[in-house]
């Protein structure tokens, strides 16, 4: 997406010759700190962008600069034609924009460039989405995209993971779209960067109230930030367990709450002993459960003796049901 919003800054500074950051920021419908990032972007890669200052200022191109889209290699053409996620254009409102943009970029390319890059819808297409996928509600995303475009504030209603709903007053900074889920970004009163699943949010109300944005907050680096502290944070519980050999290529295929640490060379018994890594103690009795006679517990001792009742429990009550 920024590639085609640069491509739309050269044609806008093209068109008018002269516009201001603020200018750019509301036709493009971004901040101006990004704005200015994209300027820095333009004049990196060689196009004559340059700011002149005062009351009257703003940006523009050299006099007599134009552009066709032939300094672009076809790396950079590959990487603007690439589809973006379908799903996650459907939610933010802009598909049909989205393609009416790629129809316009297209159309602006010379002859030698255009198959080449219409091809690329043909070869690659990105689905975020899950093969069994559960669309999530979300009740209040129209009412969040707003809130974070005009920095009003929100009372926002939000149910945590323990099922516990309360109130609190945020200020909007962002969507974060993760897997096929979308994360809303919000400061706290107290200015502090917390982030909300989107379809735990029972409900959003504006306030007449306008907040300021941080400066300094750039949304792709706080996230990266959030995501490497929360993987970092997550519980962990190890096990070693041996296990046959037909179901190894199960394992290589892990699900999303055990992953696979270490795995050794058969044993004398013909056993291939594994380390596992697990969030929680009751996810991985579900897992080693559900391989019944195909994997056994080594390690911890304990895990090993609450496997075998609860085995002993599940044989008894299928037992009774006769």
């Amino acid at each position: 997406m920024r590639g085609d919003r640069l491509i739309s800054i050269l044609l806008l500074l093209q068109t008018h010759g002269q516009m201001t950051a603020k200018e750019l920021s509301e036709k493009l419908e971004v901040s101006e700190r990004t704005i200015y990032r994209d300027m820095e972007a333009l004049s990196s890669t060689g196009i004559p962008v340059f700011a002149e200052r005062g009351k009257n200022g703003g940006w523009s191109l050299l006099e007599g600069y134009r552009t066709n889209l032939t300094g672009l290699k076809e790396a950079e053409i590959r990487a603007l034609f690439l589809s973006p996620s379908h799903q996650f254009l459907e939610d933010l409102g802009l598909h049909r924009t989205s393609e009416e943009a790629r129809n316009k970029l297209l159309a602006s390319l010379p002859e030698s460039y255009r198959k080449n890059a219409q091809d690329i819808w043909n070869r690659i297409h990105i689905d975020t989405s899950t093969w069994r996928e559960r669309k999530e509600k979300m009740v209040t995303f129209e009412v969040l995209k707003k809130a974070i475009w005009e920095e009003n504030k929100l009372l926002m209603e939000y149910e945590r993971a323990d099922g516990i709903t309360n109130e609190r007053i945020v200020h909007p900074l962002g969507l974060v779209a993760k897997g096929s889920r979308w994360y809303f970004i919000a400061a706290k009163e107290n200015n502090e960067i917390r982030n909300y699943r989107v379809s735990r949010i029972k409900a959003a109300m504006p306030i007449n109230e306008k907040f300021k944005r941080p400066t300094d907050f750039d949304l792709a680096h706080y996230w990266k930030s959030s995501t490497k502290a929360f993987v970092e944070n997550l519980p962990t519980y190890t096990v070693v367990v041996e296990v046959t050999p037909s179901i190894l290529p199960r394992l290589q295929f892990t699900d999303r709450f055990v992953q696979l640490i270490k795995m050794n060379n058969k044993n004398k018994n013909g056993w291939i002993p594994v380390e596992l890594s697990f969030h929680t103690e009751e996810d991985a009795k579900g897992y080693i459960l559900g391989f019944a006679n195909q994997m056994k517990v080594i390690e911890p001792k304990e895990l090993h003796h609450q496997i075998l009742r609860m085995a002993e429990a599940t044989v008894a009550f299928y037992r009774q049901e006769k």
